[in-house]
């Protein structure tokens, strides 16, 4: 048998030959680990979606900036950046 199999199983034998409080407190641990855990991957998660679309709006006011130093009318910035046109004249130099 392979050694984190037999330490699982031991770990299982511990549990189980403990009395009830114990078992509740073992409960109540892997639980708030658990919870822990999940709140750790749900913050990391919400960061990187948060990071994705500042990259998107970077990239936006980057390709608008380009338009109006080509000359690029306005409402066609508006329209290919999806940015406000209020938001475009805080690009302008």
């Amino acid at each position: 048998m392979n050694e984190p199999m037999l330490k699982k199983a031991m770990d299982t034998l511990e549990f189980l030959s403990h009395d009830a409080a114990t078992r509740m407190a073992y409960d109540a641990r892997m639980k708030a680990l658990s919870d822990e855990k999940s709140m750790i991957e749900g913050a990391r998660a919400e960061g990187t979606a948060k990071g994705r679309l500042e990259g998107l709006r970077e990239g936006k006011q980057e390709m608008a900036r380009e338009l109006l130093a080509l000359g690029v009318d306005m409402s066609t910035i508006v329209k290919a950046s999806c940015l406000s046109e209020e938001e475009i004249r805080k690009l302008l130099p």
